[in-house]
């Protein structure tokens, strides 16, 4: 596993002595080596222009024919349009290299999309509700076959947009974008259903109630978008990296007799960062054991930045009491 540095990792690794007598030591990918997500951005604009259209053409539909249905899926297409729009901003922002006070670059501008992109739903369901509940007082009847014209376009629509995206799902940024337009796919695929039982039964209330079930779903995925991007931007770690296992891996490298002062967390929606201070008691921590431990983090758990505190020992007490991930005091 190890072997494959020089080709997935080629980590700069140096030591230096600190002002407290210990060494740091920083392993990190290769400056040439882009850990940055593939290059989607036809993809995007592509993505952007059909749903625009259909936007416009199903709003428009949803307010001749007055179904709420179709206006609320329309919201949440609209919503979709900017969630693809700041996805692309932010990851061309991303690819941007460190300058000034800026000295990760600009990677956390995915995070901020998300959060801003979950702030953007919310909006578009406050007011589609809003606009449901007046039009259950005054109450419209839809007409079914337009619902289950238009709808039936936008299931082609976000259907070939998701396809768009199938290849990038390591990204949670790219596999977000994938996940609204599969759900504006369901969405719309509930809104042929509505017509079909208004055409069926000639009960007008069915269109308020699918656009209730709508809001749920689109509800339900806000919050999920909200609560991740959240805690990636208060620097929780990535779900999926379990730091008890990440210390067990670096206390399992010879020499290493305990870990503690261990930080795991996203620099943007695909790259990780760690630091820790490793116990060296008796051996010096050489370029080689830096950049096999660096290249061992990114194969094993994504970490693509790695800054390690080299210590001897000396002093059991060197770290913050009531460190989860190092020996009380």
């Amino acid at each position: 596993m190890l072997a494959s540095t020089t080709d997935r990792a080629m980590a700069h690794a140096h030591v230096h002595n600190h002002h407290h007598g210990h060494d740091h030591a920083h392993g990190h990918g290769h400056h040439g080596h882009s850990h940055a997500p593939a290059d989607f951005g036809r993809a995007f604009l592509i993505g952007i222009i059909l749903n625009t259209g259909f936007v416009a053409v199903e709003a428009g539909a949803g307010l001749i024919y007055g179904s709420m249905a179709l206006i609320a899926d329309a919201g949440h297409n609209l919503s979709d349009v900017l969630a693809l729009a700041l996805a692309w901003i932010a990851s061309i922002a991303a690819k941007r290299p460190p300058q000034g006070r800026f000295t990760y670059g600009y990677k956390s501008s995915t995070i901020l999309a998300a959060l801003a992109n979950a702030l953007l739903l919310a909006v578009a369901i406050g007011a589609i509700l809003f606009e449901t509940l007046h039009r259950i007082m005054n109450p419209v009847e839809p007409q079914g076959m337009a619902m289950i014209a238009v709808a039936g376009v936008g299931i082609a629509v976000n259907g070939f947009t998701a396809m768009l995206f199938v290849r990038g799902q390591k990204d949670i940024n790219i596999r977000g974008a994938y996940l609204h337009m599969v759900a504006d796919a369901l969405v719309s695929l509930g809104v042929v259903a509505a017509g079909l039982l208004i055409l069926l039964t000639g009960l007008a209330w069915i269109d308020a109630a699918v656009t209730l079930l709508i809001l749920a779903v689109i509800g339900w995925s806000t919050w999920g978008l909200a609560r991740d991007s959240v805690a990636m931007g208060l620097n929780a770690a990535p779900q999926g990296i379990d730091l008890a296992d990440v210390k067990r891996h670096l206390a399992g490298f010879d020499g290493v007799s305990a870990v503690h002062d261990l930080h795991v967390w996203p620099m943007s929606t695909t790259e990780v960062a760690l630091t820790a201070h490793l116990v060296m008691p008796g051996r010096p921590a050489t370029d080689r054991f830096l950049r096999d431990l660096a290249a061992s983090l990114e194969n094993r758990f994504g970490v693509h930045h790695a800054t390690l505190q080299i210590e001897s020992g000396d002093d059991p007490c060197a770290h913050p009491c009531g460190d989860p991930f190092g020996a009380p005091c």
